[in-house]
């Protein structure tokens, strides 16, 4: 294969890699562009779709070069971008990842085991869960966290969204164009999102907003029926009737099978350096995962650039 071929999907996979990168998605895949740029062999260890979660993501207005462009249609680029130079993506889970000598091994759940000199984390985070009753009963039968994923079958329906930020204005906006109503409810007394999204939400009659209010319960029977809501000050309670429940309350790093290799802070994010290596030479932390004071598709992109450009002249 020369520098620059197309890489493979699923293919054969090698003993060893120079780079080993943990995670598909922007920061994972840039990663694996720039370690093909700089002559190096790329493995991708995926475990769902390439792309990663900005391909569960309706539209994205903040990409620089696209002033709008589908989620699932970027992530793909990303994808493309990576093959078209040469990168492999294997889809598999990573199971076990520990150091032996100068090499960083990785174990899969599919049997195999690869190791490389450069190890790269980009596993991301997933979201959030409320943690009430009814939210993991009706999973799947009302209970979502995915608007581009699920809306289509809330067409027409009364939904809640739970959260104020970004993420559940957005994903709100974009509901706002196939169901019936959306009661946004937030847990405190404002909205946290951008001023812009705020503005759309508000401005939107099919949307009501209600602040310093908890979920307390989801109910129904075999699928969302309401939602019980609890005001914050006077515990005075609320039922919403609902046929679903969209849930956008923050994220959690997925960095369980890294505790104990790399450090990381009490919330489990792992703690890297400007150059996104960890206190372990030659494993690096990019994207959502590290400690970071903005999450975006555009910063995680850059921690995978800057991760194997540092990588590149410390250790090859």
């Amino acid at each position: 294969m020369g520098l620059f071929d197309i890489g493979a999907v699923g293919s054969e996979l090698k003993e060893y890699y120079d780079v080993v990168i943990i995670g598909g998605g922007p920061a994972g895949l840039t990663a694996a562009i720039y370690a093909r740029r700089a002559g190096l062999s790329a493995l991708v260890i995926e475990k769902a779709i390439e792309g990663g979660a900005v391909t569960q993501t309706h539209v994205v207005e903040n990409w620089p070069g696209e002033i709008s462009i589908e989620g699932q249609a970027l992530g793909q680029k990303f994808a493309d971008h990576a093959k078209h130079f040469g990168a492999e993506i294997h889809y598999a889970f990573a199971q076990k990842v520990y150091v032996e000598g100068e090499y960083k091994v990785v174990e899969l759940d599919d049997g195999n085991k690869v190791k490389g000199k450069v190890l790269i984390i980009a596993t991301g985070t997933e979201p959030r869960k409320l943690g009430v009753p009814g939210e993991a009963e009706f999973r799947g039968r009302g209970v979502t966290y995915c608007a581009a994923c699920d809306g289509y079958l809330f067409k027409d329906k009364d939904v809640v969204v739970v959260g104020g930020g970004d993420s559940a204005c957005d994903e709100s906006h974009f509901l706002a164009k196939i169901v019936n109503s959306i009661t946004m409810v937030q847990n405190l007394p404002y909205l946290t999102a951008a001023k812009v999204l705020q503005e759309r939400i508000l401005s939107n009659p099919k949307i009501k907003v209600i602040t310093n209010h908890i979920v307390k319960e989801i109910r129904g029977s075999n699928k969302v029926e309401e939602v019980v809501i609890i005001n914050n000050d006077t515990k005075e309670e609320q039922v919403i009737k609902a046929d679903g429940v969209f849930i956008y309350v923050g994220l959690v790093p997925k960095t369980e099978i890294f505790k104990g290799l790399v450090n990381m802070n009490d919330y489990g994010y792992i703690i890297t350096d400007e150059n996104m290596e960890t206190n372990i030479p030659g494993i690096y932390a990019v994207g959502d995962i590290r400690i970071k004071g903005l999450r975006q598709i555009v910063t995680a992109a850059a921690d995978g650039a800057i991760a194997v450009e540092h990588a590149a002249k410390k250790y090859f």
